[in-house]
């Protein structure tokens, strides 16, 4: 019998392991704004934080998408994905 493998994925606030299926993607396409993605399937490259809100904050206040994506990331970005984020919840 074969067990199924779990993709794992690193927060990239606390850098915990945890299975990708619990995890928030953000991509980032060639061309238009950062998002969350909810699908998992979105075209670009993509960073994976942890469905908590103390996570959330902690990308804000150390503006952690400028490291994973190597870009300027503008401060609304961050507003949005916190907005989505908690519109959710």
């Amino acid at each position: 019998m074969k067990v199924k493998k779990i993709p794992m994925r690193m927060c990239i606030a606390c850098h915990e392991m945890k299975p990708k299926k619990e995890m928030l993607r953000i991509v980032k396409p060639k061309e238009g704004d950062v998002f969350i993605d909810f699908t998992g399937k979105a075209a670009g490259r993509g960073a994976y934080i942890c469905d908590d809100p103390e996570c959330i904050r902690k990308l804000k206040k150390s503006r952690l998408l400028n490291k994973a994506f190597s870009a300027d990331i503008p401060l609304a970005v961050y507003d949005a994905i916190e907005e989505a984020f908690f519109a959710k919840k």
